[in-house]
């Protein structure tokens, strides 16, 4: 019996439009790009999960109830679209606490892939920020920057090295269907 393989995503700038600590649940905005490619993801048989640092509880600008409402709303945009995520996980922490949860640490990643029963090198990581990178590049995934939100500004004003640059989630959902048809002539099944 082979593992289920995931997606590991971004949520501001990759699927929603960014918005500096959003903080209004009527501000959700899916990415139409976005959705296109989490719907093809899904069609794949892929896990789809959303890792978020959320460092506005811990500065204090809004309180978990506050985000709870902003995923509510995120979660009947996307179902609205045909779309289900398996979960949302989220660090509250500020940079300053140096948690072992927000990103570009694994902490987050390992405990879906623990939850979920899926090889954290197996997955495939897309964002658009170089922690989004770092954090799969650290458990060895397949790591995806999207030119979306801050995207475009980290390709040329960073050093970081993803294995893929895309313009987008749909971008990352054509090249992951690439892999998986190569994973599958080489014998690798990607569902139960």
């Amino acid at each position: 019996m082979t593992q289920r393989r995931f997606v590991v995503l971004d949520r501001d700038g990759t699927i929603i439009v960014e918005h500096h600590y959003l903080s209004n649940p009527d501000r959700v905005e899916l990415i139409p790009e976005a959705v296109s490619g989490l719907r093809q993801l899904r069609e794949m048989e892929l896990g789809l999960i959303i890792i978020t640092n959320q460092s506005a509880i811990g500065h204090g600008f809004f309180d978990q109830a506050c985000l709870d409402l902003i995923h509510k709303r995120l979660h009947e945009l996307l179902n609205a679209e045909g779309v289900q995520l398996d979960s949302i996980y989220i660090c509250p922490h500020t940079p300053e606490e140096n948690c072992l949860c927000r990103k570009p640490e694994t902490g987050l990643l390992e405990l879906a892939a623990q939850e979920f029963g899926f090889d954290p090198q197996s997955s495939f990581v897309i964002g658009d920020k170089a922690c989004d990178v770092e954090m799969g590049r650290r458990v060895g995934a397949t790591t995806f920057l999207v030119r979306t939100g801050y995207g475009a500004q980290v390709v040329v004003t960073t050093s970081v090295s993803p294995d893929y640059v895309v313009d987008d989630v749909a971008g990352a959902a054509q090249v992951i269907r690439r892999l998986l048809a190569t994973d599958k002539r080489e014998g690798y099944i990607n569902k139960y």
